[in-house]
């Protein structure tokens, strides 16, 4: 019985040296040695959609008229656009605005005490659609068909990738590996080996679009040219930021 409680009075005077014991070991322990480098890589592809908006403007003596009359051209270059291959899901109305029209003030002054009410002289109507065009190749020919049906307007002209995120990865792997090449020059340079990653953290990411300002403002004839449209390439970056171990 003596030597039972001998023992556990031994064992009960190690359980409490332990917390003791690993926290000094703890204190001696050297830091870990690390290296943290940044790092930016870029990739190029070819763009493989386009967003268009496209418009009629319209005027007419009355609002109704006006509207009428922005319908009937919007309808014609709607046709056109499903018959040039564009399916519906990639017509979007985004902008429709109908709006007076005043007779410019006159020339010479008026008194003061005797304001003039703007005298409305027509009305203007406006209506903006955002097509997907798939390929990018189609981009000509389809405003060429959307103008000779009755837009009178091409406002805008973005590029995008159907699967940006393939190429984000691809700048992502770069970037990795331009990261682990400088950490191992300054760890060469420092006589120290480079070890694991200890963390990798990258920048917030937008999918990549290149906006070609386009701004046509046309008459209601047909286009006695093709409309030629030249893409270019869009570029995907990204970031890293990596903390290696550094070993001896």
């Amino acid at each position: 019985m003596e030597t039972i409680m001998k023992t556990r009075n031994a064992l009960a005077v190690l359980l409490l040296m332990l917390p003791v014991t690993v926290a000094a070991q703890e204190r001696d322990r050297e830091p870990d040695r690390t290296v943290t480098v940044s790092a930016t890589a870029t990739v190029e592809r070819e763009p493989e959609k386009a967003m268009l908006l496209l418009a009629v403007e319209s005027t007419g003596a009355t609002a109704r008229a006006a509207s009428e009359a922005n319908a009937t051209r919007m309808a014609a270059v709607i046709a056109a656009l499903r018959k040039a291959g564009i399916p519906d899901r990639e017509i979007r109305t985004v902008s429709y605005e109908l709006h007076p029209q005043y007779a410019p003030p006159p020339d010479r002054p008026r008194p003061v005490e005797t304001p003039q009410t703007p005298r409305i002289v027509g009305y203007r109507a406006m209506n903006m659609v955002q097509v997907g065009v798939d390929p990018v190749a189609k981009v000509g020919a389809i405003i060429d068909a959307a103008i000779n049906a009755g837009a009178n307007r091409v406002a805008n002209l973005t590029y995008e990738l159907r699967d940006p995120d393939a190429a984000r990865r691809d700048a992502l792997r770069l970037a990795i590996e331009k990261a682990r090449g400088e950490a191992q020059v300054m760890a060469e340079a420092a006589g120290q080996r480079l070890g694991p990653p200890l963390n990798i953290t990258t920048s917030s990411y937008a999918p990549p679009r290149f906006a070609g300002r386009v701004m046509l403002d046309m008459a209601q004839e047909s286009l006695a040219a093709p409309t030629p449209i030249e893409p270019g390439m869009l570029s995907v970056s990204a970031t890293v930021n990596i903390t290696f171990r550094l070993v001896q």
